[in-house]
């Protein structure tokens, strides 16, 4: 079985890196994950990061920049990723007044003008998707295929937001093999409501979307949980534990 490393969107941990950055870093290198997807770095320089990357033997999977610094600030935006070794720039999120189809157009050109810029350094720029791109533009199409049809943007394909947006993760993940480094984690409680949930616990098929990893030539998978009802490194244990059963090279000696 091809190792992909494990790596822990930094969202899931927003308050306590908030309170100390350090100490966060180090519980999530004691939990057994491999790397961190950043977002944010806590105060800190790139420097300073990357010097506790090192102390605990953790990498940089990637890091969720948003749009506005991919547009405006790139290059620096680049530059901190070659100090933390990551290959990888995420753009996140679109905000409510930037999902019509003009807003949908002006993003693809952002996109491929910086997918050109990051690709001249050795980074590759993906997208991450919720549910609102799953709607479907005048087209036909829907918003994320419309996104990855006209740039060359990888993917990051999020298999809780597919799912909510009843779509089956394997199936995105099986269409864009070729471009899917990244793939987020999350399960989904089996009731009404939906929520997040820890990886193995609710009603995401996420031995499925594991079992497509190495023809799909992932390169991280990525836990995050949004929302957690207990605390998110109570959380995390849960899911990476999981993985630990369906991924035993996840184990770290």
């Amino acid at each position: 079985m091809k190792k992909i490393p494990v790596a822990v969107q930094m969202f899931t941990l927003r308050e306590e890196s908030q309170q100390n950055f350090k100490e966060t870093l180090k519980k999530v290198a004691e939990l057994g994950f491999d790397g961190v997807e950043f977002a944010g770095y806590g105060g800190l320089t790139a420097s300073e990061v990357k010097a506790l990357l090192e102390e605990y033997g953790l990498q940089a999977a990637s890091s969720h920049i948003p749009l506005d610094q991919i547009r405006d600030n790139l290059a620096q935006v680049i530059e901190d990723q070659k100090v933390l070794g990551s290959k990888f720039i995420v753009c996140p999120f679109l905000q409510p007044d930037q999902r019509s189809e003009e807003d949908y157009q002006a993003l693809i050109s952002i996109l491929n003008q910086a997918s050109e810029n990051c690709a001249r350094e050795g980074i590759t720029l993906c997208y991450h998707n919720h549910d609102f791109e799953l709607e479907r533009l005048q087209d036909g199409r829907t918003a994320l295929e419309t996104i990855f049809d006209e740039t060359n943007v990888q993917t990051e394909l999020d298999v809780y937001w597919l799912t909510k947006a009843s779509e089956n993760p394997v199936d995105w993940i099986n269409k864009y093999k070729t471009r899917a480094p990244l793939v987020h984690l999350k399960d989904m409680t089996t009731d009404e409501e939906r929520f997040f949930a820890e990886l193995g616990t609710g009603g995401v098929d996420i031995e499925a979307v594991l079992a497509t990893g190495e023809t799909a030539n992932v390169k991280w998978w990525v836990v995050e949980q949004d929302v957690s009802r207990r605390t998110p490194f109570e959380s995390l244990e849960i899911s990476i534990n999981y993985l630990k059963t369906k991924l035993p090279y996840v184990v770290k000696e």
